[in-house]
């Protein structure tokens, strides 16, 4: 069977009538970002604000059209809701129950009125979830993010990981995973697993290399579906590991996403902690705790002679810690061994258990989730150390 093209997709669309009932929605211009991979076709559909929830039947027409299609194996469809400039934004219902059946994904670009937060629906079967964030980029926030979860789960908890950075997700190469998740009834996907830990991430669904050329309503879209279309199970804990910065996806998780807490990822250089305040900041806006901050590539000790040599300056991270009033977590040295093993895709926790990077972020672990507890009450299941 031949692959299907991203005209005969916009052929097929064609058959979808548009609002106005005459013409279709490729004609009316409505149709954008068509992206096929691997069989499953992804793309977007323009409409005004303030009919994005009247207009969800016609966002499920396009999907049941193009899924379809001879060659399809599946659809992520979602409303691009624009308003002109200068409009007012329009008023919005209270936000309903996540419907997976139909998996409506209105997500209206205007923002909530000022002093109400968005709706944060539970995921069922997950106790917790973790966002690990940076300011920006280069810091080490994904091998963090999964040496946290693998210590976590060292540390005798049920724990997930979601790769939530879709423009460049790193879970693949780093947890040594190849192939393509399952998918059941209902569109729920079983998450790929290594190591003992759950794992999701747009990586598993897109060749290697593939540029995800995609506006923030399809970014949003596969979020949410990796998040809330996935047989998770009972997990403790999932944790997220963010896209750097603080636009679309960021705001997507912390507003629609029942976060626990976040984790601040940071080198100790000036340059670094000025843009982790900008995430620490965002976080604080959509009322989402911070957990602590880990100060990453802390210091280095040279391997021939033990000197240690702090190459992006030391304490940085801890002093802002200490000045908003947020936990250290603790310090990640600069090590071969860290880069290596997460190139291997056998991270250092699992790969050297007893080693003292290891230790780092097992205690780190710790720290991380007796802050969770802290803050949500609960009873913590019990901690183990080997």
């Amino acid at each position: 069977m031949s692959a299907v093209t991203k005209d005969q997709v916009l052929e097929t669309l064609k058959t979808v009538r548009g609002p106005d009932f005459e013409r279709d929605i490729v004609s009316l211009g409505m149709v954008s970002d068509v992206f096929i991979s691997d069989g499953k076709v992804y793309f977007s559909i323009t409409v005004p604000a303030e009919r994005a929830n009247e207009l969800e039947p016609l966002r499920q027409a396009a999907e049941r059209a193009v899924k379809a299609m001879p060659g399809v194996s599946g659809a992520l469809v979602s409303l691009t809701a624009e308003r002109k400039a200068g409009a007012a934004p329009a008023a919005r219902p209270q936000p309903a129950a996540h419907a997976h059946g139909a998996h409506g994904h209105a997500h209206a670009a205007a923002p909530a009125p000022s002093g109400q937060r968005p709706a944060r629906q539970n995921i069922p079967g997950i106790g917790a979830i973790i966002a690990v964030a940076s300011g920006k980029g280069g810091v080490g926030k994904s091998t963090t993010a999964v040496n946290l979860a693998l210590a976590m789960k060292a540390n005798g908890l049920k724990v997930g990981i979601l790769d939530a950075d879709v423009y460049g997700p790193s879970m693949p190469k780093l947890l040594g995973i190849t192939g393509r998740p399952k998918q059941i009834e209902n569109r729920i996907i079983v998450p790929m697993e290594n190591y003992g830990i759950k794992a999701m991430s747009m990586g598993f669904l897109v060749d290697e290399g593939t540029a995800m050329i995609w506006r923030g309503p399809m970014v949003q879209s596969a979020l949410m579906q990796m998040l809330r279309e996935v047989a998770w199970g009972d997990l403790d804990v999932l944790v997220v590991d963010m896209p750097p910065g603080t636009g679309d996806a960021q705001l997507t998780m912390a507003q629609q996403v029942p976060l626990s807490g976040a984790v601040i990822v940071s080198t100790p250089q000036d340059l670094a902690l000025i843009d982790a305040r900008k995430g620490l900041n965002m976080f604080n806006k959509v009322e989402v705790p911070v957990l602590g901050i880990v100060e990453n590539m802390s210091y280095f000790i040279a391997p021939d002679t033990g000197a240690r040599y702090d190459i992006f300056g030391h304490g940085g991270a801890r002093a802002e810690a200490e000045r908003i009033g947020v936990p250290f977590l603790g310090e990640v040295p600069l090590t071969i061994a860290i880069r290596e093993t997460s190139d291997a895709g056998s991270p250092v926790v699992v790969s050297d258990p007893e080693g003292p990077q290891a230790q780092v972020y097992r205690a780190i672990a710790e720290k991380v989730w007796q802050e969770v507890q802290n803050r949500s009450g609960r009873a913590a299941p019990s901690i183990v150390f080997e």
